[in-house]
């Protein structure tokens, strides 16, 4: 499959990149931060981003979407991180909508996929229970009541969990707590008694959340696929949306260093532009060289999900875990060169180069970092 972007992908990216710039330039995510929004993003922006059908690009036509599909959805995710701005894309457009798609029944698919396609209902999947990534250590439980499903326990890390309609929920139905085998997919309606929402400030102004839900009352019709054999679906979700960062963290790194590179050119020491140094252009040029390799390796990943519909499970982990482990090391690798050509100011408030820093470790950390997917994708290799 060529690593080039068609007629229409191109124009995508353009427009995405204009308005992006326009309406949601850096200094939104500053306003956003000063005024310590309750949702971590901008309700009215996400509403010209649904006027633009960017949410409803990777759902099915049948469904309400454009059916655009996943290449798509990453482009304008890369522009997001270039602008750093912050919308429910990731949780609600990509992978919950991805997994609803796949796997929801007919009706599940009807009642929500025309409302994520049009920004009306936001879903994100709740999956994490403690400090490390571990998403089959589920101790939330799904137990039966009479002909209905109760449901207990915790969430931790809820991406947009706070402006959530929707909640995809994992819960141990059967097994041991660390066994993949014996989970289930719930889908929980925030409005449901029992369901509580706790904000939880992140590393840069992305806020997540932490969702506890007490004796919460489900109907049957709340099961996505089938019982028992929820994991895969998890893991499904999660390896789309770990393309999806590994989009926006290339966004990052292309942003960080093109800015630093015109500080490189302007910045003078000793008469002269600090670009001119030797010992700079050769860190340059590895920054460069490694962000070249991850336009590559992120492009085929989407082109991948695109192309590849009935791709195995295994060779979806293996292309979502290399190319998150690549992107999330080079993203960091020129944030942190940015703040080092920079020199101290880098390190202030003043220059928005410590914002991009920021988001990078943010989405390394997320759904599993760059030694988790490296060791995962090693271990899929037989390493």
């Amino acid at each position: 499959m060529p690593l080039v972007l068609n007629e229409e992908q191109a124009m995508l990216q353009e427009s995405a990149r204009d308005f992006l710039n326009s309406q949601a330039p850096v200094s939104h995510l500053r306003t956003l931060r000063d005024e310590r929004s309750e949702t971590g993003f901008s309700r009215e922006l996400w509403r010209e981003m649904s006027d633009m059908a960017w949410p409803a690009m990777g759902i099915p036509e049948s469904h309400g979407g454009l059916g655009f599909g996943f290449t798509g959805l990453g482009l304008v995710l890369q522009e997001c991180g270039r602008t750093l701005t912050p919308s429910p894309l990731m949780a609600s457009a990509l992978m919950s909508a991805a997994t609803l798609a796949r796997f929801g029944s007919e009706e599940q698919k009807s009642e929500l996929l025309p409302a994520v396609a049009a920004g009306e209902q936001i879903v994100t999947l709740a999956v994490d229970e403690q400090a490390q990534h571990r998403p089959e250590h589920v101790s939330t439980r799904m137990g039966r009541s009479g002909s209905g499903i109760v449901l207990n326990g915790s969430k931790r890390f809820v991406l947009d969990g706070m402006a959530a309609d929707v909640f995809l929920v994992s819960a141990r139905s059967g097994g041991k707590r660390d066994d993949p085998q014996g989970i289930s997919l719930l889908l929980v309606n925030r409005s449901l008694p029992g369901v509580s929402v706790t904000r939880f400030q992140a590393l840069d102004t992305q806020v997540l959340a932490e969702v506890e839900f007490n004796d919460v009352q489900l109907t049957e019709t709340a099961l996505v696929g089938q019982e028992h054999e929820g994991h895969a679906l998890v893991e499904f979700a999660l390896d789309t949306a770990r393309i999806g960062q590994s989009a926006e963290l290339l966004g990052v790194a292309m942003e960080a260093f093109e800015r630093s590179l015109e500080y490189l050119k302007e910045r003078k020491q000793f008469g002269q532009p600090i670009g001119s140094f030797q010992a700079l252009q050769h860190r340059a040029a590895i920054v460069f060289g490694e962000i070249e390799m991850c336009k590559s390796l992120v492009l085929n990943a989407l082109q991948m999900l695109d192309g590849h519909a009935e791709m195995s499970a295994m060779e979806r982990a293996e292309i979502a875990s290399r190319t998150k482990s690549k992107m999330a090391e080079t993203a960091l690798l020129a944030t942190a060169e940015a703040i080092q050509w920079h020199g101290g100011i880098g390190m202030t408030d003043d220059f928005d180069i410590g914002l991009f820093y920021k988001r990078a470790r943010l989405l390394d950390s997320l759904l599993g970092d760059r030694h988790f997917q490296l060791d995962r994708y090693a271990r899929m290799r037989g390493y």
